[in-house]
């Protein structure tokens, strides 16, 4: 069965937003401003704290791992690939309490024929008090693998 010319990138980005329940299940919000390029953002809810008013690390290594491959993945669309993560690394600045509002946002710094890298920030604006202003509360840096779209079943099958 032939396979279906894949959509624009737009139009994946639109189909991944849809089937994605990591980023749904935890409030996250993407955004693409261009190929390459990515922005999350997300409020920390009771469900991401490790211990009163605090939020595990894995919330905030899972916005990283999330934004550092949604700008991999943007740019792999353009091509008809997709990607998957390879590693990824991240420090931590400042902790992130319950209500904090979190922007993370990355870019792609190299593509190779086989390996992107994308780096990225996470920033907060804090709840309480609330004066408006963000700090940068963790960076990463994260290596992907791209391959063909064709290899998963990402897009529905033809009629």
């Amino acid at each position: 069965m032939p396979i279906p010319p894949l959509p624009d990138w737009p139009a994946l980005l639109a189909l991944y937003n849809q089937i994605n329940q990591y980023g749904q299940a935890n409030g996250m919000v993407l955004t693409v401003p261009t190929p390459g390029q990515a922005e999350y953002r997300m409020v920390i809810r009771p469900e991401h704290l490790s211990s009163p008013g605090t939020a595990h690390g894995g919330v905030l290594a899972g916005l990283m791992d999330a934004v550092l491959g949604a700008a991999a993945l943007s740019l792999a669309f353009t091509t008809g690939e997709l990607v998957s993560t390879v590693e990824f690394k991240i420090n931590y600045f400042h902790p992130v309490h319950l209500g904090d509002e979190l922007r993370a946002t990355a870019q792609v710094e190299h593509q190779g024929r086989s390996l992107l890298v994308s780096s990225g920030v996470i920033y907060r604006r804090r709840a309480t008090p609330d004066d408006g202003t963000e700090s940068a509360v963790a960076q990463g840096l994260g290596t992907f693998n791209r391959y063909p779209a064709t290899k998963r079943q990402l897009l529905p099958e033809a009629p």
